[in-house]
């Protein structure tokens, strides 16, 4: 929903197994990892922003839910942000060359002949990439000429 809550306005008390949700309304974690807040939604004030449910907002913890809101913080590091910009670009790219050329299917039954048929594949994009980046053989060794 535009404009409304995502699981980050909602405070997780892992040690207490506890939801809090914007409104301070707080429910516990079941052990399917769920939280209900349902008829705690009827009166409240912020429930256009938080839910459209008729029976109320219900939210479904990760098992790892600690560990992503700690990345999600860490993403909006400015520090993080600009590294993550230096190598998305390439790292992008290189997937789309692996798939270039109808390689989004698995060539072939089991995974013994893709495994290798993408281990030669990914070989044969180095060979290309570092050959354009320069590679030369000189002195019985070979260097990646200096740009």
């Amino acid at each position: 929903m535009d404009g409304g809550f995502t699981l980050d306005d909602f405070t997780v008390d892992e040690a207490a197994a506890t939801v809090s949700c914007p409104n301070r309304v707080t429910r516990p974690i079941t052990a399917t990892r769920a939280v209900i807040f349902g008829a705690r939604c009827r009166g409240c004030p912020l429930r256009a922003r938080c839910t459209t449910s008729a029976t109320g907002r219900t939210l479904r913890l990760h098992p790892h839910d600690a560990l992503q809101r700690a990345h999600r913080a860490r993403a909006t590091d400015p520090q993080f942000q600009a590294v993550y910009r230096q190598h998305r670009p390439m790292v992008e790219r290189s997937i789309s060359w692996l798939v270039a050329g109808g390689n989004r299917r698995l060539r072939f039954l089991g995974t013994q002949h893709n495994d290798l048929w993408l281990h030669h594949r990914v070989a044969a994009l180095n060979l290309r990439r570092l050959l354009a980046l320069g590679l030369l053989r000189s002195g019985g060794s070979w260097t990646v000429a200096p740009s």
